[in-house]
């Protein structure tokens, strides 16, 4: 596994089409962006598990969908 130290704003390239940029550093939380080609997929570590355990993409997305409209209102 390759580990790199990068600071707000900089970047990552992976192959010649997929850049990850560090977008925030807050506390423990570091938001990342992607820019990649739409035929490939980027996924959480916990969609792609529950993915693999066979549970439907669209149950997924509505969970998630229902925990961060959660975590905004407690904003």
């Amino acid at each position: 596994m390759l580990v790199l130290t990068r600071r707000t704003g900089e970047r990552v390239f992976v192959g010649p089409n997929i850049t990850v940029k560090v977008v925030e550093i807050r506390g423990e939380q570091v938001r990342l962006g992607f820019d990649a080609p739409p035929e490939i997929s980027i996924r959480r570590e916990e969609v792609q598990q529950r993915m693999a355990a066979g549970e439907p993409l669209h149950r997924i997305e509505d969970d998630l969908d229902y925990r961060e409209n959660q975590e905004k209102s407690r904003k």
